[in-house]
């Protein structure tokens, strides 16, 4: 007899709670064990071992980076990806609950995999260097999610909200050059390249005052100069740029050259501004499978509420593979709003009783949303077609 879509469900959260277990053990084990950008290797070898075990066929490498993989269980079209981060903060270990996250996407491949891969293709994506290098910009561009009809990954935080506000960012290096002269002898020769980087600052900041709202500039220096009685020649600066959308983050790029080259005239020196990073897009959630995985997380008593309007909780590569495919990337909190992830607390709360908990119930919200997209012609079509329509927008 042919199973309706709830029994699907239910086998699915079955082999969740069947896993749970082994779920918690390799939570406990990233977090105890944390290794950062492009640099995961323990990691990428503990989760896509788990997922050869289990039937998926693993490649390694994927998109260049060596601690990246892909794993697929089923075959054709359609397909869906369940996405796994697995890098951690330098000093601070699992400090944004990549371990959950690593966890929730294995367990939910792993469920869905052993109860509907017949029904199309599971795809297990394994994407390093969410916290500085953008791992899953890199997918996108290797052609990684081409051929999927959604990306689904869960977040733990300090809210708990069906949709994530996630603004785009990149980081620009600017570099001032002058001419180098003794400060006493001959003044007038020098040419300080450091008093034009900390005016481009002081530009900055004015120009702070006027942006959009999610837009803003945060800079440190990183080359000032080699010893006081030496006019600096060089100066250098690293500045992060976000904004609440990808254009808006284009715009505020230019007032970046803009700034800089005014600065230049006004002091004398040569500017050079380039691209010192990935650039993360802003995040477009499909609503549609948003609205899904609420649903079922609810069943767990985890209630999902809108974003707090004005509140952008960072960036994320996921906003690159939003830009491809229909995606959600919603959080679950695992400590009280008064915390914030990317601190010793949040790093604590990654590995308490609380996050076991979120764990397994995202870990089903994810297989079940992913079991709709699997089994749901029309579910596919309105999130492709409200994904369509947004990138037109």
């Amino acid at each position: 007899m042919d199973r309706t879509r709830e029994d699907v469900h239910q086998a699915v959260r079955e082999e969740v709670a069947a896993r749970a277990d082994a779920l918690w053990g390799v939570a406990s084990r990233l977090h105890a064990d944390p290794e950062y950008a492009f640099a995961e290797h323990r990691a990428a070898a503990l989760l896509s071992g788990e997922l050869e075990r289990a039937g998926f066929a693993v490649e390694r490498g994927v998109a260049g980076m060596p601690t990246a993989f892909a794993a697929r269980r089923g075959g054709g079209r359609p397909a869906v990806a369940l996405l796994m981060e697995y890098d951690a903060l330098p000093g601070l270990g699992h400090a944004c609950g990549h371990n959950l996250i690593a966890a929730a996407g294995l367990g939910a491949a792993l469920a869905v995999g052993a109860v509907v891969a017949s029904a199309g293709s599971v795809l297990a994506v394994g994407t390093p260097a969410e916290e500085g290098g953008g791992g899953k910009a890199l997918e996108v561009e290797a052609g990684v999610f081409d051929g999927v009809e959604a990306a689904l990954m869960f977040h733990p935080g300090v809210h708990s909200w069906a949709r994530a506000p996630l603004t785009a960012q990149v980081q620009y290096r600017v570099a001032f050059h002058g001419r180098a002269a003794h400060p006493t002898g001959n003044p007038t020769e020098g040419i300080d390249a450091l008093a034009a980087l900390v005016e481009l600052f002081n530009v900055l900041a004015v120009l702070g005052r006027r942006l959009p709202e999610g837009s803003h500039v945060q800079g440190i220096v990183t080359r000032g100069g080699t010893a006081t009685n030496i006019v600096p020649e060089y100066a250098e600066g690293l500045f992060g740029l976000r904004a609440a959308t990808t254009p808006a983050l284009e715009d505020l790029t230019d007032r970046l050259r803009e700034c800089a080259d005014g600065v230049a005239r006004a002091t004398g020196t040569a500017a050079e501004v380039e691209r010192a990073t990935v650039r993360y897009e802003h995040f477009r959630d499909s609503e549609a499978l948003s609205e899904r995985f609420a649903a079922h997380l609810s069943r767990a008593g985890i209630p999902l509420s809108p974003p707090v309007p004005g509140v952008y909780l960072g960036s994320s590569d996921i906003g690159n593979v939003s830009t491809r495919v229909p995606a959600i990337h919603p959080f679950v909190a695992i400590m009280d709003e008064d915390g914030s992830d990317h601190t010793p607390e949040f790093a604590e709360a990654a590995a308490s009783p609380r996050a076991r908990e979120v764990l397994v119930a995202a870990t089903e919200a994810l297989a079940c949303t992913a079991v709709d997209v699997l089994l749901s012609e029309e579910l596919r079509e309105e999130a492709w077609a409200r994904h369509r329509a947004a990138r037109t927008g």
